[in-house]
């Protein structure tokens, strides 16, 4: 199926020859990012497209750099518990005295992932060792990639804390042959409100077409 995702701002982020398009959008096909520019241009040449329109800014997925600080570190606790636990992920002392299973930390980095998403996260960085945060990451279409060193300033679920848009994304917005269709869209008027906001601004993630997560 041809979709159209559209937007006020389309920002490839691609180092060498960043392109910023007013009125931007991108044409999916299936899970293939098939064209990008202009949203008139896009509508005239494929007028067959579904078109999804969206505020803000589209740009590539990002790449957080904490994956075993957030899911392997980090308990992110059900709604069912936020009375006793609170909502933000539990770490440390508080971490070490629960008693925690695989089956619990599969569950915990399910809603981790999630968290992820609505930060426009499209692949983490760092070793994953247990196999069911390995299992949670992959079902939900995640890369997991190495990293060289430890991330500087603490964990964090925004992949824009403490770095540029350029230095934050999985892959520029550039539709070479058969790429996956991966990229977010914030809610933002341009790049310098993205940087000044952060990825909470998103209010979608869309990973290989498919539309993963979009803000209610």
């Amino acid at each position: 199926m041809l979709t159209i995702h559209a937007a006020d701002l389309l920002v490839t982020a691609d180092r060498p020859h960043p392109v910023v398009v007013p009125g931007g959008a991108v044409l999916v096909d299936g899970r293939v990012l098939a064209g990008l520019g202009p949203y008139e241009e896009l509508a005239a040449a494929r007028p067959q497209a579904r078109v999804r329109r969206w505020p803000g800014l589209i740009a590539p997925g990002l790449v957080n750099p904490y994956g075993p600080e957030l899911l392997e570190q980090a308990y992110h606790p059900d709604p069912r518990e936020a009375d006793e636990l609170g909502t933000e992920p539990v770490t440390g002392a508080a971490l070490a005295a629960l008693p925690m299973t695989d089956t619990r930390w599969g569950a915990s980095a399910r809603r981790g992932v999630q968290r992820m998403l609505a930060h426009g996260t499209v692949a983490v960085a760092g070793e994953l060792r247990r196999p069911a945060v390995v299992d949670a990451v992959h079902r939900a279409g995640l890369t997991a990639g190495e990293r060289f060193g430890d991330p500087a300033g603490p964990p964090a679920l925004d992949p824009l804390a403490g770095r540029g848009l350029a230095e934050a994304v999985l892959t520029p917005l550039v539709p070479f042959e058969g790429r996956d269709a991966t990229f977010a869209v914030f809610d933002v008027p341009d790049e310098a409100a993205l940087a000044a906001r952060g990825a909470a601004s998103c209010v979608a993630t869309v990973l290989g077409g498919r539309l993963v997560y979009r803000r209610r």
